[in-house]
């Protein structure tokens, strides 16, 4: 492969030397085929909205590039626009409710973005919330917005050619901190180049190859899996909007079939519903023998997925070996570790008990409390991987799980506007030799012949449906559900059920409703509302006597206590619900929302 200083570099290579060769085919119901964009395409659309952010002084400013989840055509070349026009862009999910707009605005706030680029239909309906309610969001009412529908592809004419260096800023990636503060990786040129490579390297793309990713596009895995990967190694992509994947699971693997794509994956949880999905009349019907690389990652890889889903899927020409699990986060752009692609996942089996103390004791497959833990591979092209006591900082023992630590070029510079936590983020070094600087992840794991093995997280957070949530934020939609919840009096946590983390939501019940509850209807207001602000699906949900919930001296809930109380069944609790096994329930109450 050609090598890139810059991504603006690379689109404008392809445009020269393969303008007629299709790059992005958009499906936004799943099924039907909407649009589609070749390289010339792709350059003149983003050169036409790269002039427009550079009539308004976009220049070396944030951009926040805001399109609904059926516009991915519109937001591809939204984003190189800004490339182009060296803006740095902020990427953001739609709003899809008030408290959207209030995270939107956060957001605009955070990263003192200049303009809001979108569609002029979504420009509209923001608008109009906004009028009808000022004060969600004043601060994005004074910025000027630009809808990139409505711009003249004869501007394309007009661009300015900028200088740009690996070391540019290119994209701002949001991650949310412990205490819900945003924070923005901040990623060059240069870094994405990398970790495209990396991920070439990896997955061994070709020109010949194939892909479709139904992720969300604004995110780290739908934005560089999706759209910088096959840019980078010059093969077509169809994406799909993440909804058609809650409201038709099956049209993943159907459009996998039908364009024959030779890369695909997403989150443990989507193989997992894929497999309560399947039936025979429907696996009839697919071709997965074009299947090459199943990458999964963004939670943690079941073993037990895995063979689930290689054996039903089996007698369409799934293959297990296409699995290939895979280690990353937003701070280090996308991937970390991954395995060659001709090797099947790699399992070690270790002492459960002995895992929970941070101890690494090797045991039978078939032993008491044995453990399975999926490997994510290796490290690529001169990025570092140390295993590091999160306490004393010093590198750990072979036989010792500890803190993943990590350097290389894919890791970001840091986050935008917080020095301090990108110096105790970012800059890590070690205790006992003095090297650095490291990424602490967070993450806990351990290495066994260069291989990475995960096994839980230091952070307050849990991975549900393959997306990071804070307990906090799950907590206050809680609160929000139903007037029969008390304010301030609950807790979300996860539990493990069979090796698959699970949400748990206990709350306090106010006095005032105690003798008129409805249970059933809070419990489903509870789970309406947690499917559709977080795309999370509940396990459990508790409710408790008023004054009842674990908390310290100081009034702060004990998370901790509840989870264990919850497992002890000692929680003074009025009424419980279960999510019944093995049910499709969230499927269909997901797709009765409005997502």
């Amino acid at each position: 492969m050609t090598e890139y200083s810059t991504l603006v570099e690379l689109l404008r290579h392809r445009a020269q030397h393969q303008p007629h060769q299709l790059a992005y085919t958009f499906l936004a119901d799943g099924e039907t085929e909407s649009g589609q964009l070749t390289y010339g395409e792709l350059d003149r659309q983003a050169r036409a909205i790269c002039a427009g952010l550079q009539s308004l002084g976009a220049t070396d400013s944030r951009v926040l590039v805001v399109y609904p989840y059926t516009a991915g055509l519109e937001f591809v070349a939204a984003f190189f626009g800004c490339l182009y026009a060296r803006a740095i862009a902020v990427t953001d999910n739609p709003p899809r409710h008030d408290r959207s707009l209030s995270k939107l605005q956060a957001r605009a706030i955070s990263s003192g973005a200049t303009v809001v680029l979108t569609t002029q239909t979504l420009q509209d309906n923001i608008q109009k919330q906004l009028n009808e309610n000022p004060e969600l969001a004043p601060q994005l009412q004074n910025l000027p917005w630009l809808a990139s529908d409505t711009i003249s592809l004869d501007r394309a004419a007009h661009w300015q050619e900028l200088d740009l260096a690996p070391d540019t800023l290119a994209f701002l990636q949001y991650t949310s901190g412990s205490t819900g503060t945003p924070k923005g990786v901040m990623v060059t040129h240069g870094n994405a180049i990398h970790n495209s490579t990396v991920i070439g390297r990896c997955f061994e793309h070709t020109p010949d190859s194939r892909g479709l990713v139904w992720l969300p596009l604004y995110h780290d895995m739908g934005l560089i899996g999706g759209v910088m990967q096959p840019l980078y190694a010059g093969f077509p992509i169809a994406l799909m909007s993440p909804v058609a994947l809650i409201q038709k699971p099956f049209c993943w693997l159907e459009g996998i079939s039908h364009y024959r794509a030779t890369t695909s994956g997403g989150p443990n949880f989507a193989y997992d519903l894929l497999c309560r999905q399947a039936t025979p009349e429907r696996i009839a019907r697919l071709d997965l023998s074009c299947w090459e690389v199943a990458f999964s990652g963004a939670e943690p890889v079941r073993k037990e997925t895995l063979d689930r889903f290689a054996e039903t899927f089996a007698p369409c020409g799934f293959r297990r070996e296409a699995f290939y699990p895979c280690y990353g986060m937003a701070e280090t752009t996308l991937f970390i570790t991954g395995a060659t692609k001709a090797d099947p996942p790699e399992v070690q089996y270790v002492d459960g008990s002995a895992l929970e103390k941070n101890q690494v004791v090797p045991a039978a497959p078939d032993g008491d409390g044995v453990r399975a833990v999926v490997s994510c591979g290796r490290s690529w092209l001169g990025d570092r991987i140390e295993i590091v006591d999160p306490d004393s900082l010093k590198r750990c023992d072979g036989d010792r799980v500890g803190e993943i630590w990590i350097s290389g070029s894919g890791v970001g510079v840091g986050y935008w506007k917080q020095p301090e936590e990108t110096a105790r983020t970012f800059q890590a070094h070690l205790a006992d030799t003095g090297e650095g600087p490291f990424l602490r992840t967070g993450d806990l794991g351990f290495l066994r012949d260069g291989e990475l093995y995960i096994t839980g997280r230091i952070k307050d957070l849990m991975i549900l449906w393959g997306r990071n949530h804070y307990p906090q934020h799950l907590e206050l939609t809680v609160e929000r559900s139903h007037p029969a919840l008390r304010a301030n009096a609950g807790a979300a946590f996860s539990i493990e059920v069979e090796g698959e983390e699970k949400l748990v939501i206990v709350y306090e019940v106010d006095r005032h409703f105690l003798r008129k509850l409805d249970a059933e209807e809070v419990f489903e207001a509870i789970r309406s509302g947690i499917a559709k602000h977080h795309l999370a699906e509940v396990y459990a949900i508790v409710l408790l006597k008023t004054g009842s919930i674990p908390k310290t001296t100081s009034g702060k809930i004990q998370r901790r206590g509840c989870r264990a109380q919850f497992l002890e069944g000692t929680l003074s609790e009025i009424a419980r619900w279960h999510h019944p096994a093995e049910s499709s329930d969230v499927v269909a109450m997901l797709d009765r929302t409005q997502v």
